[in-house]
């Protein structure tokens, strides 16, 4: 059976991640999470005092420091999911932070920062057998991808998941600052100069505003097949 690159990109808190663990567990291929290098990039530079008190990016730093910086993925044993490690240590937790969320954005628009990043992850698909979910994956990453998904849902519908994933995290949430941060960051992913957030003219789009977990599973297992000459 041969095997096939997966993209898949998307808003943010639209469940991307999500979707690519569990058909990359479906079908035995490697998940990384690009969002995830990303924040841990950023949890790199708060740890490192690389924001000022304006939230800007010490960049000359940051770019300097950036060689310090290794990012890795091992699989957790309890959930079945990968959990992401910055210089060997855990920090699933700590990226996830709304605190993380609120200046990811920022990194992410660096340019030396995407090509570092852009480099790894490509090294890692080379291969094939691989789902990659983030931003730029179909358009900047995996531009030849066999299959492309680009995934929606209204800021308010992503707002509401993000505040019941951090409850039931039992982390503190405030949902009007929740939703706000969405917006943010929709903006400054597609305005940014280097790899902005759009759709591949080749990706199939999935409004995942009104649909469950099981379908959206279904779905894209679906695409998958068809895509991998699967009847």
């Amino acid at each position: 059976m041969k095997k096939i690159t997966i993209a898949i990109d998307g808003l943010s808190s639209c469940g991307k991640s999500t979707m690519a663990k569990d058909l990359a567990r479906e079908i035995g291929y490697i998940y990384v999470d690009t969002g995830a290098m990303y924040r841990a990039v950023t949890l790199f530079a708060m740890l490192g005092g690389m924001f000022d008190g304006d939230g800007k990016v010490k960049t000359d730093e940051l770019r300097q420091r950036m060689p310090e910086i290794n990012i890795t993925f091992r699989l957790n044993v309890e959930t079945g999911r990968p959990d992401t490690y910055l210089n060997g240590k855990l920090v699933e937790s700590e990226i996830r932070s709304m605190d993380v969320s609120s200046h990811v954005s920022r990194i992410a628009a660096l340019p030396f920062v995407r090509e570092a990043l852009v480099s790894r992850q490509q090294a890692m698909g080379k291969e094939k057998g691989i789902v990659m979910d983030g931003r730029d994956i179909g358009t900047v990453v995996f531009p030849d991808a066999e299959l492309k998904i680009f995934v929606t849902a209204s800021p308010g519908v992503r707002a509401q998941r993000r505040y019941d994933e951090l409850k039931a995290k039992g982390v503190q949430a405030d949902f009007a600052e929740i939703l706000k941060n969405v917006e943010e960051r929709d903006y400054i992913d597609s305005h940014r100069e280097v790899s902005p957030l759009r759709r591949a003219d080749d990706a199939i789009e999935l409004d995942n505003s009104s649909m469950t977990i099981e379908e959206q599973k279904a779905w894209l297992l679906d695409k998958y097949k068809q895509a991998a000459g699967i009847s």
